[in-house]
């Protein structure tokens, strides 16, 4: 396993990061500690998670991953071996159970939602505390043809003085962006320079093969600015892996059990993952595990969140981070690019 420096912390986090949101949904308690242990007897040592967990969220499961995880911690006594991220949610995705509808990124809100994750967890401290998304509205979760709209959100200097108060208080140690632009990546970093404030050391967005925007606007400003890549989504939901090939809906996997999940499932998509699945089968490698491995190689990738629902398909995904690609299957790769590039924005 390798490891990489966080942003411009003295912390070294795993190539790979365990992704949690299938946890209290798809995955019981039991099996999400399962998950924890197979991956650290691999070699991980980052796990992230969100208040908002597990997906698709509903006011019945809301919070139970944090849950499952202090848990683990509360079994284990092994808190100070991870690096533990998790997020604070934002307005409006029909999550308006959570906290009252009190979802603003103001200092009454981020306390209220720290706290509550704290407890949760069973933890004193939060290595990673990540802006779920914009409170703003702006491109995120596929959003194409940025409309500027008028619209009240908390000031980004009182979010960033709210998290260096936590941050003084011992509760959180760094903090990171997730779904979020160009602009907004640079502004959260002009303002901490500028008035002392934390600093992002990450951004979680989307990045797979079938999604590779980060590369226009936020992969220079992730390598010169030292703000690396969390990388979520790898595998497009499955997509990539070649199981809804055809239109296959296999039992129990994501896109077959919620038909909200229809950001990976366009024609073109189809299109370009039946290519993909070809190519690495063509030079008999997994499909999953080229896909993820192509995204773990970029060198705007501090990490790369894997997620499962079942020790197999883990153990398969882990596996991936001792793949390296040949130029053949790169350049293939970027033939397909070509062709039908970006077709799940």
């Amino acid at each position: 396993m390798d490891y990489r420096q966080l942003g411009r912390t003295d912390l070294k986090v795993s190539s790979l990061c365990l992704g949690t949101m299938t946890w209290g949904e798809q995955n019981s308690a039991s099996e999400g500690i399962a998950q924890i242990e197979r991956a650290k007897a691999y070699g991980v040592n980052f796990i992230d998670t969100a208040e908002m967990y597990p997906v698709p969220p509903r006011a019945e499961t809301y919070s139970k991953t944090e849950q499952i995880i202090g848990d683990y911690f509360k079994q284990r006594g092994d808190r100070a071996d991870w690096v533990l991220a998790s997020k604070i949610a934002g307005p409006g995705n029909g999550i308006g159970y959570i906290r009252g509808g009190q979802l603003k990124h103001n200092r009454a809100h981020i306390a209220q939602a720290l706290d509550a994750s704290l407890k949760r967890l069973q933890t004193d401290w939060i290595d990673l505390y990540q802006l779920h998304w914009p409170e703003r509205p702006t491109n995120y979760f596929g959003q194409l043809g940025y409309r500027h709209q008028d619209s009240e959100f908390t000031p980004l200097e009182e979010t960033l003085e709210a998290l260096d108060e936590q941050v003084n208080a011992g509760k959180i140690r760094h903090i990171g962006l997730s779904n979020e632009t160009p602009w907004g990546t640079m502004k959260f970093l002009q303002l901490a320079e500028q008035r002392g404030w934390p600093r992002a050391v990450s951004i979680q967005n989307p990045y797979n093969l079938l999604n590779r925007s980060f590369e226009v606007g936020l992969a220079e400003v992730a390598i010169r600015e030292q703000c690396g890549l969390l990388a979520y989504s790898p595998l497009a939901f499955g997509m990539l892996s070649g199981k809804y090939a055809n239109g296959a809906r296999p039992a129990n996997a994501r896109i077959s059990l919620f038909s909200r999940f229809t950001r990976y499932t366009n024609p073109e998509s189809e299109a370009a993952c039946t290519r993909y699945v070809a190519l690495a089968r063509e030079h008999g490698l997994i499909p999953s595990q080229m896909a993820l491995a192509f995204v773990t190689a970029q060198p705007f990738v501090t990490s790369n969140i894997i997620g499962a629902t079942s020790l197999e398909q883990l153990d398969s995904n882990l596996a991936s981070s001792e793949l390296q690609l040949s130029a053949e299957v790169l350049a293939g790769i970027e033939a397909i690019h070509k062709a039908q590039p970006n077709p799940a924005p």
